[in-house]
């Protein structure tokens, strides 16, 4: 698995490249220590020249957030998984509307991380203990006292059961071994809900459901 790494921290920078090239399984792509290098250097490519970016949220000329954003745009399958001290929900919800697919805090384990970077590629949400407190926290106020929004009437019930495992960080394999279904059921309820809450991706579905309170 090839990992690009965005970080503007120069020691941070140094212990994610020795992470990542002594991890057998994951291969340093490329590292910049800010997004205007890191887009010139995917512009140029004709399919992505990563499978995942490690991306700081606060970087200079153009923030972690903006440049997700550029990159998801170009490469719709690549994972982005912001790097970050924020925990702050707006920072959280910002970075997850602009097409993130995890949001792990600096302080996460060394071991952790290469574990998340792994999980990523079956579909999991990364995301660490207090982030997902708060991305909870933000789903409960949204909903709260509010009449059912528009996309949750077209919703199914088991469709509605998928989004909430997404949301809660599960891959597809968790989400079948929860709900008792198949692996192929799970894609296919995937794929309606896509098409209902008109996204294209994991991330976007997880944000469109913490924006209207979907789960």
């Amino acid at each position: 698995m090839r990992v690009l790494i965005v970080e503007d921290d120069a020691r941070y920078l140094d212990s994610l490249q020795a992470l990542i090239a002594n991890t057998p399984g994951l291969e340093l792509a490329a590292s910049f220590a800010d997004a205007p290098a890191a887009l010139a250097w995917c512009q140029v490519a004709d399919r992505a020249p990563f499978d995942v970016a490690l991306m700081d949220i606060s970087l200079p000329s153009l923030s972690g957030i903006e440049a997700t954003r550029q990159i998801k745009q170009r490469f719709a399958d690549t994972r982005v998984i912001m790097l970050t001290v924020f925990e702050e929900p707006r920072t959280i919800l910002d970075a997850i509307c602009a097409g993130a697919d995890g949001y792990l805090l600096k302080k996460t384990s060394a071991r952790d991380l290469v574990a998340q970077v792994h999980a990523i590629a079956g579909g999991a949400v990364p995301m660490t203990a207090g982030v997902a407190r708060t991305v909870l926290g933000l789903v409960r106020r949204l909903g709260a006292g509010s009449a059912p929004p528009e996309a949750l009437l077209r919703l199914t019930e088991r469709e509605q059961d998928v989004l909430r495992g997404l949301v809660d960080g599960l891959a597809y394999k968790e989400v079948a071994g929860k709900l008792d279904i198949s692996l192929d059921t799970v894609r296919t309820h995937v794929r309606g809900l896509y098409k209902k809450l008109q996204v294209h991706t994991v991330a976007a579905a997880v944000a469109r459901a913490i924006r209207d309170g979907l789960v």
